[in-house]
């Protein structure tokens, strides 16, 4: 079967894929299921937004391009569009060793394991804060409420940006990951940029502040007293700015949605976990596997290889598809379920933090804020009931909500 022929009998249309719509109603189960079987290894031509790429949707290949920087770049970009050449965003993320090493070390002590249990207790505190403040037996939106406001809480921690100026942050990092295609508006591109260039200008004022300071524990502190990064072009700071607030909203906000949507659609898995709370312990990854908050990552290829029975060019695009490759049957048994029952080692295999040099830095601040939640919610509340059809966000890279109307029940 053809690349054309399988990509257009699948239940989205070829010439569009992906589409900003890709993971509205999860119906991008079917399409990567589909894929995964029929064509694990795809080449989309000419899209007019994003031009040629491949696209990997089998854990094991996926797996295997994630970990071979030798073969597969993460310069210039990690997603499907190139950098803009008018405004790029150089980061970290999107380097490959040395410089991605020197960097990455730059901020890796803000997610030490010492630093997790001094975050612990004030986690805690913030968590029963904000829920305490929650009406019963009204329906209002997680999102809002819950979500984004215990993001924005840690993102200001971990930036020490001023408190009460916290939502900017969850601003700034939706914008960086919105696109011309995902707008659809005429004058996006400048309205964007401006509103970047005012997170740069208040992030280069908080380095200076920072740097006529003793170091501090937080990543701008961090990143004013490294020799790695102290001296940072304005374009370097406010690409790994960005790419530390993208880190820290989208991958938590969407996963502290997403488990509430998923025990929804999945009540035998909550009444499990109200059987035994210590199920929160595999709860956690579970929900982070099966929401997979960042869809994809985009590799280059650096030469001519074989993928899958594939040739792949040199300078060809390579995207990961962790969305699929996280409800891969051949590892994760009825993957695109809810299962708290799957063994805790199977479950630390998800592909949702990446693998490999690029592994998110802030994997266990996700989980410990997800696992306090969690906790709390299942002493507070019999349940939480979704009461409308949820609200997604238009994007193909970020698999998130933006609106989700609950109400609690004692």
């Amino acid at each position: 079967m053809s690349n054309s022929n399988s990509i257009e009998n699948a239940s989205l249309p070829w010439h569009e894929f992906p589409t900003l719509d890709l993971f509205h109603g999860d119906k991008h189960q079917a399409f990567f299921k589909k894929q995964r079987q029929e064509n694990p290894i795809f080449l989309c031509r000419n899209h007019p937004f994003y031009g040629s790429f491949w696209n990997v949707t089998r854990y094991e290949d996926i797996a295997y391009v994630d970990t071979h920087h030798d073969i597969f770049s993460s310069e210039g970009s990690i997603l499907i569009e190139d950098q803009d050449d008018d405004f790029p965003l150089p980061m970290f993320i999107a380097m490959d060793r040395p410089d991605h090493t020197k960097y990455r070390e730059s901020v890796a002590p803000a997610f030490s394991s010492s630093v997790m249990n001094e975050f612990s207790s004030l986690i805690q505190s913030r968590t029963e804060q904000t829920l305490d403040a929650l009406p019963i037996g009204q329906a209002f939106d997680w999102v809002e409420k819950v979500s984004v406001e215990l993001t924005s809480q840690m993102l200001a921690t971990l930036f020490g940006f001023p408190f009460e100026h916290r939502h900017k942050l969850i601003r700034w990092s939706n914008l960086a990951t919105m696109t011309d295609e995902d707008v659809n508006a005429p004058d996006f591109s400048q309205r964007r940029q401006s509103e970047l260039m005012a997170c740069l200008k208040a992030f280069t004022e908080l380095k200076e502040q920072k740097r006529g300071q003793a170091q501090s524990g937080d990543l701008i502190s961090m990143l004013a007293h490294s020799p790695h990064t102290q001296s940072m072009l304005p374009s370097e700071l406010l690409g790994n700015v960005v790419l530390l607030l993208v880190a820290g909203n989208d991958t938590t906000r969407n996963s502290m949605t997403g488990g509430v949507y998923a025990l929804n659609q999945f009540p035998k898995q909550y009444q499990l976990l109200k059987q035994d709370p210590s199920r929160v312990e595999q709860l956690v990854p579970e929900i982070i596997r099966w929401q997979t908050p960042l869809a994809y990552m985009r590799r280059t290829a650096k030469t001519d290889t074989q993928l899958g029975g594939k040739t792949i060019r040199a300078g060809e695009k390579v995207v990961m598809w962790y969305a699929s490759g996280n409800c891969d049957e051949s590892v994760f048994t009825n993957g695109d379920e809810i299962d708290i029952t799957r063994d805790r080692a199977q479950l630390q295999k998800h592909l949702a933090f990446g693998t490999g040099i690029h592994r998110c830095i802030g994997k266990r601040l996700a989980e410990l804020q997800l696992k306090i939640l969690w906790q709390q919610l299942l002493e507070r509340f019999s349940h939480i009931e979704v009461v409308a059809p949820v609200s997604w966000i238009n994007s193909n890279f970020v698999k998130g909500y933006s609106s989700m109307q609950v109400i609690l029940h004692k």
